[in-house]
């Protein structure tokens, strides 16, 4: 079972960066995409962006221009670096990976970023 372990979550201020980043306990080149997703107090999970072992990302509109996701198949990494950030980011974020049979959350970092 593959663990992931997200850090870099903290307080901001609005206009700020952020970089998060989650760590797998095997390699990600099986997975068939990974994200970060964020849940902000009383709203449902939504994702912010997603990659795919090739490289291919999607964004959430709302990050579109402001966050970039890459992945580090060496160190098994996958980063989300937030840039211009508002007090409407703040949320937990969470890294997911999935396979062909399993889906797995890490188990959340806290993102405040204050006006």
């Amino acid at each position: 079972q593959v663990q992931l372990v997200e850090s870099g979550g903290g307080l901001v201020q609005a206009g700020g960066s952020l970089r998060l980043s989650c760590a797998a306990s095997r390699s990600i080149s099986s997975f068939n995409a990974m994200g970060w997703y964020r849940q902000a107090p009383g709203k449902q999970r939504d994702v912010v962006a997603t990659i795919t072992p090739d490289g291919s990302t999607n964004y959430a509109d709302s990050v579109k221009g402001r966050f970039t996701i890459s992945r580090d198949g060496a160190k098994n990494t996958v980063d989300l670096q937030m840039n211009s950030l508002k007090p409407e980011d703040t949320a937990v974020y969470y890294c997911n990976a999935r396979g062909r049979f399993f889906e797995v959350w890490g188990q959340g970092t806290l993102v405040t970023v204050s006006s």
